[in-house]
C-alpha cells in the first residue's frame, strides 16, 4: 500500500484496487481453500495426505490450492524430509486485516456515506 490515508478520491480509489485485488483475496474466493482454511484451523499443522484425507478433491488439486494459499501469504509451509506441512499463517492474516482496516477507516471521510446519528 502506497499511502495508508489518501487525500483525495483518485487517491482513495487507487488504495482500494491495490488492497482489494490481491493474491490475498482472490486466494480466500474459492469455496474448496475455504475448506482448506477449516480444515487447518481444525486439525493444526498437518501434511497434505491428512488435509487431504477431509477434502473430496484429489491431492494434486489440494496441492495447487495450498500453493496458491502459500504465495497469498494465508498459509506457511515447511518441509521435513518428504513432507511438507501446512499451517495457518495467524500474524500475517491479522497484520493484513488491520492495515485493510486503517485503509478502510480512512476512505470514509473521502468517499463513504455516514449514517446519520
Amino acid at each position: 500500500m502506497n499511502q495508508l490515508k489518501p487525500t483525495t478520491r483518485t487517491e482513495a480509489a487507487d488504495a482500494c484496487i491495490e488492497i482489494l485485488d490481491t493474491d490475498f483475496f482472490r486466494a480466500l474466493c474459492e469455496p474448496a481453500r475455504i475448506q482448506i482454511f477449516r480444515v487447518l484451523v481444525l486439525q493444526g499443522r498437518s501434511d497434505i495426505g491428512s488435509i487431504a484425507q477431509a477434502m473430496p478433491q484429489d491431492r494434486s488439486v489440494i496441492a495447487r490450492h495450498l500453493q496458491t494459499m502459500e504465495r497469498a501469504g494465508l498459509l506457511r509451509a515447511q518441509t521435513e524430509g518428504r513432507h511438507t506441512y501446512y499451517q495457518i499463517d495467524g500474524p500475517t492474516i491479522a497484520a493484513r486485516v488491520q492495515r485493510i482496516s486503517a485503509l478502510i477507516q480512512a476512505l470514509v471521510p473521502l468517499c463513504c456515506a455516514v449514517p446519520d446519528s
